[in-house]
């Protein structure tokens, strides 16, 4: 199975009464980095949550290198798909070595321990993040840029070839952001297969390959960032009128002064 190919089609989910996800369909490939925008309550997270088979769906289809989700054992999700949720995880009297080394258990049997290559694999995640100089920093002292890094070389130590990031930006200051996406970047050019959800038209233009927008709960558009995301559709979904300025480094949203 080549799991770093996802193909969504025509997704139906629910939380209780209330239908969330409305026909949302996709497909995208290795080596993408696919941004996914949307307003709060437009199903991003529900979308990330299906994908990674944490929420049942009610209808539609989730397919992983060809097959079907639903077919796929835990140990095979867990082999596919690596996930990077929002907020700072509880505090753990952890290591960030021992937090990386704790993507790696998935693979092992039960109840085995990580032993040397499980280490190595934890060692290369971390050198290949950043974050080699902070192995013996604990968890809970780490900044929030820092244990997003660790928690992106966590994932990549789990061995998965899809990573999936609900807004990892959020609560981080811009330089932090900005070190988000070029780590995001970087992996997507080493072939993985990045979901990140974000509310940033202007990190979008920058560095994705690939835009999703959803709107009450559907499928908007999907394609190129700058021909997916113009004037009307950001202000169809954030409410606020804006301008979009192409420049010779990108494209760039501002507010449109003057305007409440």
């Amino acid at each position: 199975m080549t799991e770093r190919h996802l193909g969504v089609c025509n997704l139906h989910a629910d939380y209780g009464t209330r239908r969330v996800l409305r026909g949302v369909s996709f497909s995208v490939e290795a080596g993408t980095l696919l941004a996914v925008l949307g307003r709060n309550g437009a199903g991003k997270s529900t979308l990330f949550r299906c994908i990674l088979g944490l929420l049942p769906y009610s209808a539609g289809k989730i397919q992983v290198g060809g097959a079907d989700l639903k077919s796929l054992s835990i140990r095979e999700r867990a082999r596919a798909f690596a996930y990077i949720p929002q907020g700072r995880p509880a505090a753990l009297p952890l290591t960030a070595f021992e937090a990386v080394l704790m993507g790696t258990t998935p693979g092992l049997s039960c109840l085995s321990v990580p032993g040397r290559r499980e280490r190595r694999r934890a060692e290369e995640a971390m050198n290949t993040v950043g974050v080699s100089h902070l192995a013996n920093r604990l968890c809970h002292r780490l900044s929030g840029g820092e244990l997003q890094l660790v928690l992106i070389a966590r994932a990549l130590a789990q061995n998965a070839q899809i990573l999936v990031m609900d807004e990892p930006c959020s609560s981080l200051d811009y330089g932090n952001q900005i070190r988000i996406w070029h780590c995001a970047r970087h992996l997507a050019g080493q072939g993985f297969l990045i979901l990140v959800s974000t509310h940033n038209p202007d990190q979008t233009f920058a560095f994705a390959d690939s835009a999703l927008v959803l709107l009450d709960g559907r499928t908007e558009r999907m394609g190129l960032p700058e021909e997916v995301l113009d004037r009307e559709i950001l202000e169809r979904m954030y409410g606020v009128p804006l301008e979009l300025h192409r420049l010779k480094t990108g494209v760039v949203c501002t507010p449109k002064r003057g305007h409440s």
